[in-house]
């Protein structure tokens, strides 16, 4: 009986060892990376702690690097990802709401039509979002990166599952008996109700926002407002290992790593302080009331 109680134990166990092994650590070596020198990060090991004044020299010289790309890059992600964050809980919330609640002509073709586009890869789209950008000559600027940002179908998708599955009907009706429209029973009660959707659309809306690297790259030709993840490409390019060409630009290979850790913290700020409204939005749709 012991046996057979201390399995799945066992089991929990090496299943949490093989998550720090293939998870955990890389993240640790990535933030340990970023305190040491270039030739400690090769020789010692690769989970010491390297020292605090090699952390700022590395800090120094990535905000010195193109006269402080690395922070220009970093508002340049912040404005397109908030921008179209804005504009995306605008649209696809009352959007879900409006395919889940209401009938109207072309509804189904509209909603087949947001599945589809919602499960192509986002590669493959690059093309025609620069046709269409060029044609309204948007090619270089902020709105070339936010507006097709702000097209989220899987957002609308999460709305209408939610809107469909756990908003109690009774409550629309008694309200539209009671003289509401259409739009302010949406407004004053799907939408206080839809707070964890909403969040969980936001959050998954911002992460895709931010790390985006192919529309930029593609949108951003030569320009100063590229995100940090198309400057991160940068610094890469600049890393003497990786390219043996890198001249009196070159950047060493802690100061990526701190790049990277810089890319990502506003990331894990939005998911430590959404977490909670996170977990009430994946489980709101499982159930019907």
């Amino acid at each position: 009986m012991r046996t057979e109680r201390a399995v799945p134990g066992l089991l929990r166990a090496a299943v949490l060892g093989l998550f720090a092994v293939f998870f955990v650590l890389p993240v640790v070596w990535l933030v340990l990376a970023a305190t040491k020198t270039d030739d400690q990060l090769v020789h010692d090991s690769p989970l010491s702690f390297g020292s605090w004044s090699a952390l700022r020299a590395n800090w120094d010289a990535l905000t010195g690097y193109q006269s402080g790309a690395i922070l220009r890059w970093l508002g340049n992600s912040a404005v397109y990802s908030f921008a179209a964050l804005v504009i995306t809980l605008a649209v696809a919330i009352p959007a879900g709401y409006a395919l889940a609640l209401t009938e109207f002509r072309g509804r189904r073709a509209l909603l087949i039509a947001t599945l589809v586009v919602m499960l192509m890869p986002n590669a493959t789209l690059v093309v025609p979002l620069f046709l269409e950008v060029n044609a309204v000559h948007l090619i270089g600027s902020m709105w070339s990166i936010i507006l097709p940002y702000a097209c989220y179908p899987f957002g609308v998708y999460l709305a209408y599952i939610y809107f469909g599955a756990a908003l109690p009907r009774d409550l629309l009706d008694a309200a539209k008996l009671d003289g509401c429209s259409e739009f302010a029973a949406f407004r004053h009660i799907a939408l206080p109700l839809a707070a964890p959707v909403v969040a969980l659309v936001g959050f998954f809306s911002f992460v895709a926002n931010w790390t985006n690297y192919f529309l930029p790259y593609v949108l951003l030709p030569g320009s100063d407002q590229v995100p940090v993840q198309v400057g991160l490409g940068t610094l890469l390019d600049n890393v003497p290992q990786f390219n043996p060409t890198a001249g009196a630009a070159a950047v060493q290979r802690p100061e990526v790593a701190l790049a990277t850790l810089l890319a990502i913290t506003p990331v894990l700020v939005v998911f430590l302080f959404s977490q909670r409204f996170l977990v009430a939005g994946l489980l709101s749709g499982a159930t019907k009331d």
